[in-house]
C-alpha cells in the first residue's frame, strides 16, 4: 500500500451549510498525521481547467492557517460547481450539437502531476458517483456524504438538511402571521427533488395543513378538500410542498435542461397555489424559499457532524481504507462503500414515524388514507 504523503480535498454539486466544516477538520487531521494538503477548486476544475478559477488558480493550499475560523461559515472556501461531469463532459459540435467525453485519463494525470496520493471527495449522488469511478481507475479516494435534501443512502443524515430544516421552519413561522392577518392559504415552495425530506419535517415542525412529496403523487381535489375544511375551522392555510413534488399522472415543473447537469426544477408551488384558487375561490399566494434554505451558517448539529465526518475521512486514509463513504450511523462515524451509497436513493419511507405523526395530526398529503 502506498504512503500517503499529500492529499487533495475537494467539494462538488451544490453549496451545503456544512463545508468549510468539513474542510477545516480534514485538513488538521491530516496535518496531524504529516500530511500535506491542498485543496481543488470548483470540484474538479482546478485540476482540468485552472485558467477558468478564481485567480487562475485551480489549487489551494489547506493548513491550519488556512483554515483558522471557517467552521461557522456557509458555502465552501474552494468553490463548487454541479455542472461538467469529468467522465461525461459536455463538448458542443462545429454544426451546435453536444456530445460527451470522458475527461477521466486526464484528470487522473493530473492527479500524478501533483503528486496527489489520495481524495476526500464532498458531495452528493452525483458527485460522490463521480468519485467512486475515479476510486474504481486507481484514485484512492474516500467520500463525505453532502446534500441539504437528506437523500443519500447509507447514513442516518447529511450535514445541511438541519440547517435547512431549521431556515425553513423559521419562515414557515412567519409566514403563519402574514396568511392569518390576510386569511390567506401560502404554499410554500422547498427544495427536495427526488425526496421530501425537507418539506416533510419543515411542514411537520411548522404546522402546516398539507405536505407534497415527490413520493407521494397528490390528488388536487383532496388538496383543495383539505384547504375547504381547514377554513371550516379557521381563516388560513399552510402548504408545504417539495419542488419535485408530482400530481397523480403529473409531471415535474422544470425550469430548465442542460447538458451535463440535472435539470432545474422549480415553479410547483406556484401552480398548486393557482390551483387551489381556482378550486377552492380561497385568496392563495405562493413562496419559494429556493436557495435561501441551503446558505448561510450551519446549526450547531451540522456543524458537529462536518466535523466528525471531515476528522473520520482522514482516519479512514490512515488506516488503509480506500472507496468508502464515511457515514453517520449514531452514536458513531461508520464506513459504507461508495458503490453501495450512490447505488440508490435514499426515499422518504411512508411508515415512517414522522409520517405517521403527521397523519395522526391531520396533515394531508393530497392522497388517500384512513388512520387505523
Amino acid at each position: 500500500m502506498k504512503t500517503i504523503k499529500k492529499i487533495a480535498i475537494n467539494t462538488g454539486g451544490g453549496d451545503a451549510p456544512g463545508l468549510n466544516a468539513v474542510i477545516r477538520a480534514a485538513t488538521i487531521a491530516a496535518e496531524h498525521r504529516g500530511w500535506e494538503v491542498v485543496g481543488i477548486r470548483e470540484g474538479y476544475n482546478g485540476l482540468l481547467f485552472p485558467e477558468t478559477c478564481r485567480h487562475g488558480e485551480g489549487l489551494i493550499d489547506l493548513n491550519r492557517k488556512s483554515v483558522r475560523g471557517i467552521t461557522h461559515l456557509g458555502g465552501t472556501i474552494l468553490g463548487t460547481t454541479n455542472k461538467g461531469n469529468p467522465l461525461e463532459y459536455p463538448v458542443q459540435n462545429e454544426d451546435g450539437s453536444w456530445r460527451t467525453i470522458d475527461l477521466s485519463g486526464e484528470l487522473l494525470a493530473k492527479f500524478d502531476e501533483h503528486g496527489i496520493d489520495a481524495l476526500i471527495a464532498v458531495g452528493g449522488d452525483g458527485s460522490l458517483g463521480i468519485a467512486n469511478q475515479l476510486n474504481q481507475k486507481g484514485l484512492p479516494v474516500i467520500g463525505v456524504p453532502k446534500t441539504i435534501d437528506n437523500d443519500l443512502d447509507g447514513t442516518v443524515v447529511t450535514f445541511g438538511f438541519d440547517t435547512a430544516v431549521s431556515f425553513g421552519t423559521e419562515c414557515v413561522d412567519r409566514l403563519h402571521s402574514t396568511a392569518e392577518s390576510h386569511k390567506r392559504t401560502i404554499v410554500v415552495e422547498v427544495m427536495g427533488r427526488y425526496a421530501g425530506w425537507i418539506a416533510l419535517h419543515v411542514g411537520l415542525a411548522g404546522s402546516a395543513d398539507v405536505i407534497l412529496i415527490p413520493e407521494i403523487p397528490y390528488d388536487m381535489n383532496r388538496v383543495a378538500e383539505k384547504i375547504r375544511q381547514r377554513y371550516d375551522t379557521s381563516t388560513f392555510a399552510i402548504v408545504v410542498v417539495a419542488e419535485g413534488a408530482t400530481e397523480i399522472d403529473g409531471q415535474r415543473a422544470v425550469v430548465a435542461r442542460e447538458i451535463g447537469r440535472a435539470e432545474q426544477l422549480g415553479g410547483i408551488g406556484a401552480r398548486v397555489a393557482a390551483q387551489i384558487r381556482a378550486l377552492t375561490g380561497v385568496e392563495t399566494r405562493s413562496v419559494s424559499l429556493g436557495h435561501l434554505v441551503r446558505g448561510g451558517t450551519p446549526t450547531p448539529r451540522d456543524r458537529l457532524i462536518s466535523l466528525r465526518f471531515g476528522a473520520a475521512a482522514v482516519r479512514a486514509l490512515a488506516a488503509g481504507e480506500r472507496g468508502i463513504m464515511v457515514a453517520l450511523d449514531p452514536p458513531n462515524v461508520a464506513y459504507v462503500p461508495l458503490s453501495e451509497a450512490t447505488s440508490r436513493m435514499k426515499a422518504v419511507p411512508l411508515d415512517c414515524d414522522t409520517m405517521l405523526t403527521s397523519r395522526d395530526l391531520g396533515i394531508s398529503f393530497g392522497d388517500e388514507f384512513e388512520l387505523v
